[in-house]
């Protein structure tokens, strides 16, 4: 009976964590399957692992390798995998938390909340972040900032070079800006690349 509870919690808590908070703002169906079967996956391990003799250490190794070796098989928004780990931190909450309580109840809470609140559309929303390849080669910071100020419309509050090309007269630059007021927010699933004219 209480694993049974264990299991109806954790499917609620990633239940809102997924169809409530992730899919309605990102909209990645592939990555609902994979935040879901990720789930349920380390709960039903974590249920076997706190039955058996195997220790609890072992098993969390073990999902730490294998979490490593599928999020770098394809590259994936930073936040996206924020939610992956917290599905892998639900499940393993309710999978080895023993009776379900209201201490365990409220860590799958807290760690929905913590995404919730993170993720959040409002949270810094004129700030943006991408990589955009102008087709001037910029030796000098300050004039590369205040090009992309005017390009912008908006203030650049960070930036990396990540590539002068002198011989095609090309500058890719990881830019962080914040976008002009009024400016509705633009979510994107992952840094993306433009090519704009300098003129």
């Amino acid at each position: 009976m209480n694993t049974l509870l264990a299991v109806a919690a954790d499917l609620v808590a990633i239940s809102v964590l997924t169809f409530g908070v992730y899919f309605p703002r990102h909209r990645r169906r592939d990555l609902v399957t994979a935040f879901l079967g990720v789930n349920i996956g380390v709960l039903a391990v974590a249920i076997v692992l706190g039955s058996t003799t195997v220790g609890a250490g072992l098993g969390l190794g073990l999902f730490g390798v294998l979490s490593i070796i599928r999020l770098r098989s394809d590259e994936i928004a930073q936040h996206e995998i924020a939610y992956y780990f917290a599905a892998l931190a639900v499940g393993l909450i309710a999978g080895l938390g023993g009776t379900p309580d209201a201490i365990s109840g409220g860590l799958m809470l807290l760690v929905v909340a913590a995404l919730f609140v993170g993720d959040h559309p409002a949270l810094f929303r004129r700030s943006r972040n991408q990589q955009i390849r102008l087709d001037v080669a910029f030796t000098d910071e300050d004039a590369l900032r205040a090009h992309l100020e005017t390009l912008l419309g908006g203030r650049v509050t960070g930036l990396v070079v990540k590539q002068v090309d002198l011989v095609n007269d090309s500058t890719l630059v990881d830019v962080r800006h914040q976008a002009p007021d009024g400016d509705r927010v633009r979510r994107e699933p992952s840094p993306r690349i433009e090519r704009v004219s300098a003129g």
